[in-house]
């Protein structure tokens, strides 16, 4: 509910995105807004929270009706522990909710009835903060408590308030029907999935069929305990359960993809492809196209020259507006092993690097960043630190 009243009231939204710990009460009556710093009868700083009823026009707010609010907490003083009367009012322990017990009522009459929530409450802060601030510096009523959305509000845990802030939210929504499948999890499929994780698309699957080890540990975000090492999980499922932290609709998909059949895929409407080259990729891309699903290959090649790494990144991108150039652009011969990257583990800004360059290139498929060249391949050179793109659209359609 409290999600819903943000994107309607302006006010709560503000108060939100300024860092204030704000929630509803159990029956969506009264606005709380948690973590108030004030000063007590002993000169000590605690904290309180106020709480305002709301008047409720549908999903919009009607102004606040009064001046007054309620407080869980003591009796606020100032710095010298004497009561403000410029705010007392009655001291009435009693129930407004199911769980919500309030202390006192406060009543500080403005010049002009407040216009919305936000200066209701803010006022309040003001007069309470004030005090704990001579007391102690640092105390402040705005935390960035992250607000935790029901399940049928968000597919995150707790809300992105960097993107509200920034007023991007907008943007972010072209994101959020996408079904999503990256295809191997080592160092930079696992940076997709990091870089994926924290957008508000619908469903994330993940694939691989290998065990996460120490190497991988070198080579993919977060970092793993070795106790966590010794129960050697699969990829996937070592993957899921952190990302299971931020969001929901993460599917593991633990064993490799069948290359005679990969139907699995079907129902997603992009793909990452961060595996080797072969027969088994060469299948998938050749399903993905014939399902008309828009993908992404990366790919690393490195070899060690005079003591130094030298080599280039490579994404390739796949729409059903261009993919004549996949044949030419993607090896589809089967690994080797004799590349110096699968001996060389200390390339994770490689990894996300390359990572980076595919997601970049999704949401600019998807809108969200500006596209003039509409490049469908890129080569990163290390050495020259050159980035180079190629294969402009153009409305060519081939099998591979």
């Amino acid at each position: 509910m409290l999600s819903t009243l943000f994107d309607h009231n302006p006010d709560l939204k503000r108060l939100l995105d300024e860092g204030f710990n704000v929630s509803l009460s159990s029956s969506d009556n009264h606005l709380l807004l948690r973590d108030v710093p004030y000063v007590a009868s002993d000169k000590t700083v605690r904290y309180g929270t106020l709480v305002a009823p709301l008047t409720l026009n549908g999903h919009k707010l009607n102004p606040p009706a009064d001046h007054v609010v309620h407080f869980v907490g003591r009796q606020p003083c100032d710095k010298d522990g004497v009561e403000i009367a410029q705010i007392k009012n009655a001291e009435n322990l009693r129930d407004l909710d199911k769980g919500l017990r309030i202390d006192r009522t406060f009543s500080a009459r403005p010049p002009e009835p407040f216009k919305d929530y936000y200066e209701k409450l803010t006022s309040y802060v003001r007069i309470l903060e004030a005090p704990a601030k001579a007391v102690d510096p640092g105390a402040t009523a705005k935390t960035f408590a992250p607000y935790q959305p029901g399940e049928n509000e968000s597919v995150f845990k707790y809300t992105d308030t960097a993107s509200s802030r920034a007023g991007i939210s907008a943007i972010s929504a072209k994101l959020s029907a996408e079904k999503i499948g990256i295809v191997g999890l080592g160092g930079t499929g696992s940076y997709v999935l990091d870089l994926v994780a924290k957008t508000p698309v619908a469903e994330i699957h993940i694939f691989d069929g290998d065990v996460f080890a120490s190497h991988n540990a070198f080579r993919s975000p977060g970092a793993p305990t070795i106790e966590q090492l010794h129960d050697r999980p699969s990829k996937v499922r070592h993957f899921g359960e952190i990302y299971a932290n931020i969001r929901r609709g993460i599917s593991v998909h633990e064993g490799f993809i069948d290359p005679d059949g990969p139907q699995n895929l079907n129902a997603l409407t992009f793909v990452f492809l961060c595996m080797d080259g072969g027969s088994a990729k060469k299948a998938i891309i050749q399903d993905l196209i014939g399902q008309h699903i828009p993908f992404v290959d990366v790919g690393i090649g490195l070899g060690e020259v005079n003591s130094t790494l030298q080599g280039l990144l490579t994404t390739t991108t796949a729409t059903t507006a261009k993919n004549d150039h996949i044949a030419r652009r993607i090896s589809f011969a089967e690994p080797t092993g004799d590349d110096e990257y699968n001996h060389n583990i200390q390339v994770a800004e490689l990894n996300a690097l390359n990572a980076a360059l595919a997601v970049i290139k999704w949401k600019k498929l998807r809108g969200f960043y500006a596209d003039s060249s509409q490049e469908h391949f890129t080569v990163y050179t290390i050495e020259h630190n050159t980035l180079i793109n190629e294969e402009c659209h153009a409305a060519q359609v081939s099998s591979v």
